[in-house]
């Protein structure tokens, strides 16, 4: 099966169901960069995808990292003097800071203040803080709840244990026609942020699950990683792999309303830069384009000097630039069915890019072949699509002399790669066309 007879088969919106209700059934983890909130939510995917989970022990040296210690959360709390939960990580797991030690004691209002976090724009969010690589111990509330403490002694509660154990990650390889790869990464360590987080993990297991039906030229690694740690952590254990790997997209905030941003990799006009423009140029809907810079995802390591690897990252409104990120606020209200939808779709169509970008010889290359005498012709002038049809066949006959593939083609007729590509497929089968690499293999075996 193909992408394209693959997309004509699936429903854009029922596939952005299903992986909202999944999305539903991973917001109440309490996950981070280890532990078992973060083996939970593998596991959750493990019932759609056949991922392999890869545990990492603490102290393991991972380039100038260390893998942390582990850390688990059982319950956490602020009480009164009346011994009421003011504050109480049961009803929203982000109130804690996220790898805050354990501790047990009573303060002061005063002493309280210092390990306390708020939003005062946002008075009703409570905000996301760690403390991954500094050992402390804090709670995250709304404005509101901070103005509602009285002076008066609270006991604090964090149920919580920071010890030697294991970083965890998921993996699942998809292998194809070839051993070169396209990677597609998801931070999954985040608690309770649906865009910022879930939506990439989910719209990433969709996309594996959809991959699974097709036949590949190339082959898919899926890393489900907590951020920066995990990434770092990947690449340090599998150089052996990177060379492999030829294209990647890191998945991110793709779950909002807003309009779809493409972060170029490193190298700037990789194949997969360009794919993804390219499919953002033909969709016909508003969208942005910025350049590499070390900052953001785990694209920054993928992206670093010494592996330098073709990892762009696709996003819809990105980090930062939208007003519930890391907040309580990034919630199921935030993300939306049919946005996941498209953001798969978007996905596909990329794919579809990679997959079919070929170069070919034309084999009747002095002039135009007459087209009308083997069908190819339309049949009936004044036929839009016939129009552009005979356009994508002449350009894709004048550029096919080995050395411009159909992307480039596409780039440079303003075609989109769709109708290039279905044009390239009807001159392959009417013997216009070879691809350079059958070309090749059947000179070598003269």
């Amino acid at each position: 099966m193909t992408i394209t007879k693959l997309k004509s088969g699936l429903s854009r919106d029922a596939a952005g169901r299903e992986m909202y209700g999944l999305l539903t059934e991973l917001y109440p983890v309490c996950r981070s960069i280890t532990g078992d909130g973060f083996r939970a939510t593998l596991a959750h995917l493990q019932r759609h995808i056949q991922l392999e989970q890869h545990e990492v022990p603490s102290g393991t040296r991972v380039f100038d990292w260390t893998v942390p210690k582990e850390w688990n959360i059982r319950d956490a709390y602020i009480k009164n003097a009346q011994g009421e939960r003011v504050v109480d990580f049961r009803r929203n797991n982000l109130h804690v800071l996220n790898y805050s030690v354990p501790v047990n004691r009573r303060v002061s209002l005063e002493e309280l203040k210092e390990h306390l976090f708020t939003l005062p724009d946002h008075p009703d969010w409570i905000p996301y803080r760690t403390s991954y690589y500094c050992e402390q111990w804090g709670f995250c509330l709304t404005a509101r709840q901070l103005a509602e403490l009285n002076e008066a002694e609270y006991e604090v509660c964090i149920d919580a244990s920071l010890e030697p154990g294991h970083l965890t990650y998921g993996e699942l390889y998809l292998p194809g026609e070839t051993p070169d790869e396209v990677l597609i990464s998801c931070h999954a360590c985040h608690p309770s942020l649906c865009n910022d987080n879930l939506s990439g993990v989910v719209v990433a297991s969709w996309l594996a699950k959809n991959l699974v039906k097709i036949a590949r030229r190339y082959s898919y690694r899926f890393l489900f990683i907590p951020g920066t740690i995990g990434s770092i952590t990947w690449l340090s254990r599998n150089q052996e792999k990177v060379a492999a790997i030829r294209h990647g997209l890191v998945l991110a905030c793709v779950g909002d309303p807003g309009k779809f941003h493409y972060k170029r990799s490193r190298q700037g006009g990789a194949e997969i830069d360009r794919a993804a423009v390219h499919v953002l140029q033909h969709s016909g809907q508003p969208y942005g384009v910025a350049d590499f810079d070390p900052y953001g995802y785990d694209e920054r390591q993928y992206c670093s000097p010494a592996f330098n690897l073709a990892v762009g990252c696709l996003s819809r409104t990105p980090h930062g630039q939208f007003p519930e990120y890391h907040t309580s606020a990034d919630n199921l209200e935030l993300v939306r069915p049919e946005a996941l939808g498209e953001s798969l779709w978007k996905c596909l169509a990329i794919v579809s890019v990679l997959e079919n970008n070929r170069t070919y010889w034309n084999l009747q290359p002095r002039c135009e072949p007459q087209l009308g005498k083997r069908g190819l012709y339309r049949a009936i002038g004044g036929v839009q699509d016939a129009q552009q049809t005979e356009k994508a066949m002449l350009w894709v006959l004048n550029l096919s002399d080995g050395k411009h593939s159909l992307l480039d083609i596409a780039e440079r007729s303003g075609l989109s790669f769709d109708a290039i590509h279905a044009a390239a497929d009807a001159l392959v089968e009417h013997e216009l066309l070879k691809d350079v690499l059958e070309v090749a293999s059947s000179a070598a075996s003269r």
